[in-house]
């Protein structure tokens, strides 16, 4: 019986946009051995609730269906690394001024186009907007409002803003959104300081050299 949602991680949201906090759940990419943060569904699910992706009780119902069907939560899981990898590829490629390849334009279009068999127009005070409906209990519903934030980042006049962090050994994506349009870290805090350390104690060893 589930009782609560395990939080076993706390993940970072520095993306900017949902799609971008997606890709940034593997640390360490560019080395031989990237650290993977989805290692099991319940992962999906924590990240998703961090997030606000998932209300408690939507988590809570997510969680017990996948003791249910662990073989369909595995599935899921398995589903979104792909899809995050797609996801992550694109924006990589449009941050560098490259095409993406088609293969991953059609993964996240089949993506979307599935989740938006779930989607429906409803009235507000203000006029109108996309609500999910969850019938039943869906283990991959996290997964759509993900892909179509991919989607609105793509077709939007913000995509010129994404970026991959400038560490060699991060390679995570966010967006700039600097007045001057010269970030070149995903945080500050993490990545920008841990470079310029680096920066120091290299102009020190070579001072110490002279």
């Amino acid at each position: 019986m589930v009782e609560n949602v395990i939080q076993t991680q706390i993940f970072e949201l520095t993306g900017g946009r949902l799609c971008l906090d997606f890709t940034n759940t593997v640390e360490d990419r560019p080395s031989d051995h990237p650290h993977e943060l989805f290692n099991n569904y319940s992962d999906l699910v924590t990240w998703s609730s961090q997030a606000q992706v998932l209300s408690d009780q939507e988590a809570q119902q997510l969680l017990a269906g996948a003791e249910r069907q662990p073989g369909e939560a595995s599935s899921v899981l398995a589903q979104a690394i792909a899809v995050r990898e797609a996801i992550y590829r694109i924006f990589k490629a449009v941050a560098q001024d490259e095409m993406p390849e088609s293969d991953d334009l059609v993964s996240l279009s089949t993506a979307i186009a599935e989740a938006m068999i779930h989607a429906l127009i409803v009235p507000t005070a203000g006029g109108f907007t996309w609500e999910w409906v969850d019938t039943e209990v869906n283990l991959d519903r996290m997964l759509w409002p993900v892909v179509r934030s991919a989607e609105d980042l793509l077709i939007s006049d913000e995509l010129d803003a994404v970026r991959v962090c400038a560490s060699d050994t991060c390679n995570w994506l966010f967006m700039d959104t600097s007045k001057n349009h010269s970030r070149r870290w995903c945080d500050m805090k993490s990545c920008g300081n841990r470079a310029k350390a680096r920066r120091y104690y290299s102009r020190k060893r070579g001072s110490s050299v002279d």
